[in-house]
């Protein structure tokens, strides 16, 4: 996939989330898109809830990169959105320590420099109790 098409995607799937969250009443604000943490902060009205959202976009069912260690991974929520860029977006509503959880880790003896990637398989995030569960950010409030 050329770079291009994987940043519209991500465009596709970070904007979809923001309108979604936007839609439910929260306050959304998209960070620098080269920034490393989240994508997204939201806050009520009275700014005395704030979180941060880490927006994944995908074209088809596939795994989730996370890099090579989850310290880095600080946004309370994360929104995996699969099909970003058809009339039909789903997404995936998870929190940082379940992604932290269903995660993957590769073999660090056989990687080129030695390090383990990280990723969530389709199967750990694509479930009932995380699809289209917009109903979780209810409970912050």
């Amino acid at each position: 996939m050329d770079v291009k098409s994987s940043q519209v995607t991500g465009n596709a799937a970070l904007h979809y989330a923001a309108w979604q969250l936007s839609r439910k009443g929260w306050n959304v604000m998209l960070t620098s898109r080269n920034a490393k943490g989240s994508d997204l902060f939201c806050s009520n009205d009275a700014e005395t809830i704030v979180f941060g959202v880490q927006s994944k976009g995908l074209s088809k069912r596939a795994p989730v990169g996370l890099g090579t260690n989850l310290i880095n991974l600080r946004s309370d929520w994360w929104i995996i959105t699969i099909h970003a860029k058809t009339d039909a977006p789903v997404c995936f509503i998870m929190k940082r320590e379940e992604v932290k959880d269903l995660c993957y880790h590769s073999d660090p003896t056989k990687s080129r420099d030695g390090t383990a990637s990280i990723w969530l398989q389709p199967g750990a995030y694509d479930r009932p109790d995380f699809r289209e569960a917009w109903h979780r950010f209810e409970t912050l409030t």
